[in-house]
């Protein structure tokens, strides 16, 4: 071990080598004091000499260097970065073992700053990164609906092996306890289009057929809307937040472990229940929005006898079964979507809040697509 102290080390110094291409020699103990003397003059120097090279390598002969500490590392280091700036690779010509062990842990630290920052700045990396997500998000949900499809082909082929009793006890509490807030929800809508569609059919005298539009939106359109969006909100989020907890509490991971399917064990059930429950809330909703438009014409003077008639001379039975068909493919969606959510729950409370509110916007949105797809099929088949 070196013993002798600052003053008896020799001076560092650096000058130019001899050859046909240029280069720096460095000799001395690269010190503390060396460093502070040297750290502009030296740096200088090797911008110069790598703007001249132009490329390639710039040889520093580090041969003569008896002592390098950290602060002599970080001279080194700094510059190997400024040769790099420069277009020139600065090759240690000579280093001891000394000198690559006090580089090391900055050579390290280099190699792993500059990889995240280029990922930042490089716009084809992030266009890369979001591809690619987007092509697992979309394998992920293909394969959910490749395993949803196989697990409700297996019920149809044999119904006992599905789990009724929690198919029932989901139906029961997406269905039955969501009657409340379907009733009021329901019967404001109809108040509000009959009260709307009555002030500007009173100046023509035609209120009567306020029973007409009310009846037909709420069969054709709003009841099913309205229908799936209390469902997205009340029953897909109550299903990825049950499922991403259990994914959370590793119950999911228990039920593999055991041979059981998690799509068939829980998510069947669920989707079950969405498709019975959602025709038979929007028939619910659309009953009760006829009563809030009945109610409110009773105070234009129209009788319940008149605008019964006036809603059953309306209706058709496609209009009724169409808007049925439309809530149980709605059932289905907010009932799916809710289960895939819950089911990419990652680790911790807030990935079951994040996949909550997925959930929600997801279904959503899919609502409104897909109710934009069957008002254009409708139109096309004449329904």
């Amino acid at each position: 071990m070196d013993t002798a102290s600052g003053a008896q080390r020799p001076a560092f110094q650096h000058d130019a080598t001899d050859g046909p291409s240029p280069g720096l020699r460095l000799s001395g103990s690269l010190d503390t004091a060396a460093v502070e003397r040297s750290w502009g003059p030296l740096r200088d120097r090797v911008r110069l000499l790598a703007r001249e090279a132009g490329g390639g390598t710039l040889p520093v002969d580090v041969t003569g260097l008896s002592y390098c500490d950290g602060a002599g590392a970080a001279l080194l280091h700094a510059l190997e970065r400024d040769a790099a700036a420069g277009g020139v690779t600065l090759e240690l010509v000579g280093a001891t073992r000394m000198v690559e062990e006090q580089l090391a842990p900055y050579r390290e630290l280099d190699a792993v700053t500059p990889a995240r920052g280029e990922g930042r700045s490089d716009w084809r990396s992030r266009w890369t990164n979001a591809v690619g997500q987007v092509g697992r998000a979309g394998w992920e949900q293909m394969a959910f609906i490749g395993e949803l499809g196989r697990a409700l082909g297996a019920a149809l082929r044999h119904p006992r092996q599905v789990r009724w009793g929690d198919t029932f006890r989901v139906a029961e509490v997406a269905g039955f306890q969501a009657l409340p807030i379907v009733s009021l929800i329901a019967f404001l809508m109809g108040v509000i289009l009959a009260f709307q569609s009555a002030i500007a059919m009173r100046q023509f005298g035609a209120e009567i057929f306020v029973a007409d539009l009310v009846a037909v939106s709420l069969f054709r359109e709003l009841g099913p809307l309205m229908m799936a969006i209390l469902l997205a909100g009340r029953s897909g989020a109550a299903f990825a937040a049950e499922i991403g907890t259990m994914k959370v509490n590793e119950e999911v991971n228990a039920l593999q472990t055991m041979a059981l399917d998690p799509v068939r064990f829980l998510v069947v059930p669920k989707v079950l229940a969405g498709i019975l429950v959602a025709p038979l809330l929007a028939l619910y909703a659309n009953l009760i929005g006829l009563l809030g438009a009945a109610l409110v014409l009773q105070g234009f003077g129209i009788p319940w006898v008149a605008f019964l008639n006036q809603v059953t001379g309306a209706v058709s039975l496609s209009d009724l079964f169409s808007g049925l068909f439309k809530a149980g493919v709605f059932g289905l969606l907010v009932a799916s979507v809710g289960c895939l959510r819950g089911l990419q729950t990652g680790n911790g409370a807030a990935a079951v809040g994040g996949s909550t509110t997925s959930a929600v916007v997801t279904a959503i949105i899919l609502i409104v697509v897909f109710d934009g797809l069957f008002a254009v099929l409708f139109y096309h088949l004449g329904v």
